[in-house]
C-alpha cells in the first residue's frame, strides 16, 4: 500500500463528501453499445431515497444481465420509459455532485438510454465523480500491467471496508453501499 496515494484518496473522499453529493446507481439490459437502463436510484447525502424507478427498455434484457440483477421483462413491462422518467430524474441531479461506483459505465448507459429515446444530454459530465477510482487508490493494490491501482468490485470494496450493506446488484442498495464506501474512506 502506498501511504501517499491512500492519503490522497482520503483527501479526495473528504472533499467530495463536503459537497454533499447524491449517489446514483443503475441496472441495465446488458453491457454493450445498445444496452439501456432498466433500474435507476439516486440516494441523497443523508441516505434518503431521492429517486427510484424501473425503466421499460426499448430492447430486450440479456440473459447474462438478468442473472446478475434478477430484473425480468415482467418486472419492467409496465414501467415508465426513459423519456418519461428523465424530467424528474434530471431535476434531482441538476446542480449536484453525483457519486457513482464505476461512473464510466453508468454515465455511458445514461447517454445510451438518452440516444435510444432521442433526448439531448444536458447534464455537465464534470458533476459526476468515480468512487471506484478513489477506492482503488485508497485500497492500494498496484496493477503492473496498467501501471495504476487495480479496481475492486463494489462487492469486494464493501467487504474489504467491513461495511455491512449488501451489493445486491439492485440500484438503491448499491447506491447506499457506494455512499457508505465514500464515508468510510473519508474517515
Amino acid at each position: 500500500m502506498n501511504s501517499v496515494a491512500r492519503k490522497d484518496a482520503v483527501e479526495q473522499a473528504q472533499t467530495w463528501l463536503q459537497r454533499r453529493p447524491v449517489y446514483l446507481d443503475t441496472e441495465s439490459t446488458g453491457l454493450g453499445p445498445n444496452a439501456e437502463i432498466i433500474e435507476i436510484a439516486v440516494v441523497d447525502s443523508d441516505g434518503s431515497l431521492l429517486f427510484e424507478s424501473f425503466v421499460r427498455p426499448r430492447g430486450a434484457i440479456e440473459p447474462g444481465a438478468m442473472s446478475v440483477h434478477g430484473i425480468t421483462h415482467a418486472m419492467v413491462k409496465d414501467a415508465p420509459g426513459w423519456a418519461d422518467i428523465w424530467p424528474q430524474l434530471e431535476a434531482v441531479l441538476t446542480g449536484r455532485s453525483i457519486g457513482v461506483y464505476n461512473v464510466e459505465f453508468d454515465l455511458r448507459l445514461m447517454k445510451q438510454s438518452h440516444m435510444r429515446n432521442w433526448l439531448k444530454w444536458q447534464l455537465d459530465d464534470r458533476a459526476f465523480f468515480d468512487i471506484m477510482k478513489i477506492y482503488a487508490k485508497f485500497f492500494g493494490e498496484w496493477d503492473p500491467r496498467k501501471l495504476d491501482y487495480r479496481y475492486q468490485s463494489l462487492e469486494n470494496a464493501g467487504r474489504q471496508a467491513g461495511i455491512p450493506l449488501p451489493n445486491s446488484h439492485r440500484a438503491q442498495d448499491d447506491a447506499l453501499l457506494t455512499r457508505a464506501l465514500l464515508e468510510y474512506m473519508a474517515g
